[in-house]
């Protein structure tokens, strides 16, 4: 059985690893000052949104995701006849439409992929499973890595299907903003007030960076650090712990909405990338999504895992 994946746009991976893997990106269409981008987790589209400093005006920016119809377009016109079963990964439904609109486009394309598998002379069934990773950015990378070796293995799709549901329940999306103005004028052009003004001014008088954690489709903080180099700081220290307690799947994914050059610099990186290579864990380094940076504000940094249920510690 041929086995493929499509993810969102905002699933944060390194594009070396998308193409290895042959993955589909479901894009997002992403509207700034009058010019559109197209968030396909194209490096060059990337870049091109970083070099024209859309970040520090774009909390006004609308977004697009791929519409019921669009995906329906993709797997009725190219994955049912390219593969047999198809896993989608999303973002956690509770901060996206996108797997709402994959879920009501399967219905579409389970009805109509026989015709067309049919026209090109193709035996056999489709499948297409639909997963909510239940976090964001790097967050949603180990459900995607998992998935990736799972394949591999030959288990069907019914086992490939529960191991990624248990890994989405216990997958650790952690954030750490780097601007809180940005991040409290996005939330309330969105109409979320989980950040408030008076803890922006506050925050930034301050210099006092949250540590926001996704998990099981809920975003809060979990924790607070002074300054943006010690937070990056604290939060590769902890991950760094967590690694060395064990991880249910072997990779930290970070990502990162700037120059990926700059990552290496971090405090703290270092021991996270010594930590990994000491437990035979894979340490990715993923460009942030352009919905990403327009929706957390550029500079911001988030880091993903898998584990077993835990208190955060910070």
């Amino acid at each position: 059985m041929r086995m493929g994946l499509a993810i969102d746009a905002s699933c944060d991976l390194p594009q070396t690893f998308i193409e290895e893997h042959d993955i589909a990106v479901m894009p997002i269409a992403v509207h700034v000052d009058g010019n559109t981008f197209k968030d396909d987790r194209n490096p060059a589209e990337i870049q091109r949104f970083l070099d024209q400093k859309m970040g520090s005006r774009s909390h006004s920016a609308s977004t697009e995701p791929c519409s019921v119809e669009d995906v329906q377009k993709l797997f009725l016109e190219k994955l049912v006849l390219e593969k047999d079963c198809v896993f989608c990964l999303t973002i956690t439904a509770t901060r996206s439409p996108i797997n709402d609109h994959v879920i009501k486009a399967s219905f579409a394309v389970l009805k109509h992929y026989r015709d067309v598998r049919d026209q090109a002379t193709m035996p056999g069934p489709f499948l297409m499973r639909v997963i909510d990773t239940r976090s964001v950015f790097a967050g949603s990378a180990p459900a995607i890595v998992e998935a990736t070796r799972l394949f591999k293995t030959g288990e069907a799709p019914a086992a490939i299907r529960e191991r990624l549901t248990y890994i989405a329940n216990n997958s650790y999306g952690y954030m750490l903003p780097r601007d809180l103005y940005y991040l409290r004028a996005r939330a309330k052009t969105k109409g979320d007030r989980s950040v408030g003004l008076f803890s922006a001014v506050m925050g930034s008088a301050l210099d006092i960076k949250p540590l926001l954690r996704g998990y099981r489709g809920e975003t809060a903080p979990v924790g607070k650090v002074r300054g943006f180099e010690h937070g990056a700081e604290t939060l590769f220290d902890y991950v760094s712990k967590r690694v060395h307690a064990g991880l249910l799947v072997p990779v930290v994914c970070i990502s990162y909405g700037g120059d990926l050059a700059d990552v290496p610099k971090l405090a703290g990186f270092e021991a996270l990338k010594a930590a990994c290579e000491e437990c035979k864990v894979e340490l990715m380094v993923a460009p942030m999504s352009i919905t990403g940076m327009v929706n957390v504000g550029e500079g911001a940094l988030t880091v993903g895992f898998a584990a077993e249920e835990h208190v955060a510690e910070f």
